[in-house]
């Protein structure tokens, strides 16, 4: 085949909105939960950039459900997206918004001085996603309205109500479009997360959140009149303090820099970062800078007053990590953020300015309150002195052949095929169930591992217990990789690594075991994208012959709907109730299953409610249980 048949017509040009309809995962990530919910947080942020501008005190959220998809609206009182006409185009502002790429009042740094909707493409991004979008203004003493949907413009803007007196606003009211995404729901906990953020890193914003979709509905309110204070001692979470509170914000040219950190007792880190009010999960720049200016100002102390420490201990910047809970937020102009989902900054320059303002900051602060400067070096040397103790501990567990055993362990089933890429690793809760496993599995490329009962609770226990666990053991060398810092993500052995549990209490503790394990000691390989979660289902549905599957009390719902009631339900309990044919089509089939990658972003929410469910505080874990006890829609007893 020559040059000649690639022409000129064989060139596509897609214009706006429906470019993206053709490649969403560009724009927003991808067409699964996070994609789903990255829309609404791009309407989100754009009333948050009214507020950081001062003219928004209050956002309201609503979740509503029809036919089956949820439907968000975002309502706030700021001075409503301009409606008046743009000389160059001949339209309203408001059309040119929600119909062009790059378009806003985000570029010139004047309108917004700092931004979190910098591309100018996300309300266009969410009317080229949605099924609708119906945008209501409220400027000028009138109330406007106009609808769009899948990139297109569905009705004019007119008039729909003359207002009386100055009350100005945007209400953008969308239903994502089930034609490109997988999910019909918001993850209503990643939400909750991120409001509550935005209500902390903005003083006396008053953020309401209404549930319409539960009856009755739920209504939540996140509202901060003490900024980082409130935000550290909602991290916090009951855990005895060590240190006071550090709360520093400056004004560096054209940045805005406020850091927030304590140390508490415990031995996990636990420092969120901003930029723009975009929770930056996997850190960047900003985070990198702060870290280093932490761990120079403590070791430039300890060798200062090395005569009134007189321990020797030589701190390396992790020892500075443990306990230490905090906020790194940057307001500015023009971050690079890689990729529109904004999870990392890029910024070479803003670690230089992060770095050298903290490290002036913690500098002064150590000279001028020695007694907190004390607790913090005394923190951070015994740290540094378990982690030395843990060295040795692995060393010597390495010694003994524990983490780099050849012989792969007695119970795991592996698989025929040897190639990573092509391999999977299935970790079961239960000897049972492990059973059905193996014999419906494919043994050419599934593996199965089974795990009696929970495995090791790594919140309460030491490196040396941890890394001597039969069942932790078990599972780092049947993936090939070892854990910890000895952890090589090259060796491992099946690169779709899948978590099996039951889908009742126990199976979400066990599943919560293992993603706080693989966040502490596996990291990497979450990072690569290796871990998932199976989604087997709740409920089998027999009619007559036929056979089908709910993984969702609203699916069974449906179901029986369509059937009229007629059908007979019956409840998993477990997954060793599955026959081995069952579990097969409903679980294992790589072309029937449900998998849910792990990302960062979950084992870290993994993780934080884990410190809370099995730390030391009986008092935090049961307030905790308090506030989410009507969440649970089955309990077994």
């Amino acid at each position: 085949m020559g040059n000649e048949s690639y022409t000129a017509n064989d060139i596509v040009v897609l214009s706006g909105p429906q470019g993206v309809r053709k490649r969403p995962a560009m724009y927003i990530g991808s067409t699964g939960s996070a994609g789903f919910l990255h829309l609404l947080f791009e309407v989100i942020d754009n009333s948050i950039d009214e507020a950081v501008a001062g003219y928004c005190k209050n956002i309201t959220v609503k979740l509503e459900n029809e036919g089956g998809t949820d439907v968000a609206e975002v309502s706030d009182d700021g001075r409503g997206i301009p409606i008046d006409i743009m000389p160059k185009l001949n339209k309203p502002a408001l059309e040119v918004i929600m119909t062009s790429l790059h378009s806003g009042a985000k570029f010139d740094n004047n309108t917004y001085k700092v931004s979190g909707g910098l591309h100018g493409v996300g309300l266009t991004v969410v009317n080229a996603l949605s099924e609708y979008v119906e945008v209501t203004v409220k400027r000028q003493g009138k109330m406007y309205r106009q609808k769009f949907g899948k990139g297109n413009i569905l009705s004019p803007l007119e008039v729909v109500e003359e207002l009386k007196g100055e009350e100005t606003g945007t209400t953008i009211r969308f239903k994502p479009d089930t034609e490109i995404f997988s999910v019909r729901n918001f993850d209503t906990m990643l939400l909750t997360e991120r409001l509550r953020d935005l209500s902390f890193l903005n003083q006396n914003i008053r953020i309401t959140f209404i549930d319409a979709r539960e009856t009755p509905e739920v209504v939540s309110t996140f509202y901060s009149q003490n900024y980082m204070s409130d935000f550290l001692n909602y991290l916090k979470r009951e855990r005895k303090e060590v240190t006071k509170p550090i709360i520093m914000t400056k004004q560096v040219d054209s940045y805005s820099l406020t850091v927030a950190m304590q140390y508490v007792e415990g031995y996990s880190e636990e420092v969120l970062s901003f930029v723009n009010n975009i929770r930056t999960y996997e850190g960047g720049s900003h985070l990198t800078g702060f870290h280093a200016a932490l761990t120079r100002a403590v070791t430039n102390y300890i060798e200062k007053n090395s005569k009134k420490n007189g321990k020797g201990i030589e701190v390396e910047g992790e020892d500075t990590h443990e306990g230490l809970i905090g906020i790194v937020s940057v307001l500015m102009q023009n971050p690079e953020f890689e990729g529109q989902t904004k999870e990392k900054l890029g910024n070479t320059s803003v670690k230089s300015i992060v770095e050298n303002t903290v490290y002036s900051y913690l500098s002064t602060y150590f000279e001028e309150t020695p007694a907190e400067a004390a607790k913090i070096i005394e923190k951070v040397t015994r740290a540094a002195e378990a982690r030395e103790a843990a060295k040795r501990a692995r060393e010597l567990t390495r010694k003994k052949n524990l983490l780099e055993e050849s012989v792969l362990p007695g119970k795991l089933a592996d698989c025929s095929e040897t190639d990573p890429d092509k391999s999977e690793l299935f970790i079961v809760e239960g000897e049972s169930a492990a059973g059905s496993s193996k014999q419906g599995r494919d043994r050419n490329y599934q593996a199965i591992l089974p795990l009696r009962g929970k495995i090791l609770n790594v919140e309460k226990a030491i490196d040396e217990k941890i890394f001597g666990n039969v069942e932790l053991r078990a599972i780092a060398t049947a993936l090939g990789t070892g854990m910890g810092d000895v952890l090589n993500s090259e060796k491992i052995r099946y690169k779709k690594i899948i978590f099996l549990t039951d889908a009742d209490v126990d199976g979400s503790h066990i599943k919560t075991l293992l993603l706080t394990f693989f966040f502490r000691y596996l990291r990497q390989l979450i990072e690569k994208g290796y871990v998932y979660l199976a989604n087997p289902p709740l409920f089998k549905i027999s009619l007559g012959k036929s056979i089908k599957y709910a993984y969702s009390d609203q699916e069974l719902n449906a179901l029986l709907k369509e059937s009229n009631g007629k059908g007979a339900v019956q409840r998993y309990k477990g997954l060793g109730e599955m026959n081995p044919e069952q579990l097969w089509e409903t679980t294992l089939n790589p072309k029937t299953r449900i998998l849910k990658r792990v990302t960062i972003k979950d084992a870290e929410l993994a993780d934080s409610i884990f410190s809370v469910l099995m730390g030391v505080d009986s008092r935090e874990r049961r307030r905790f249980l308090e506030e989410h006890s009507l969440e649970v829609s089955f309990l077994d007893v």
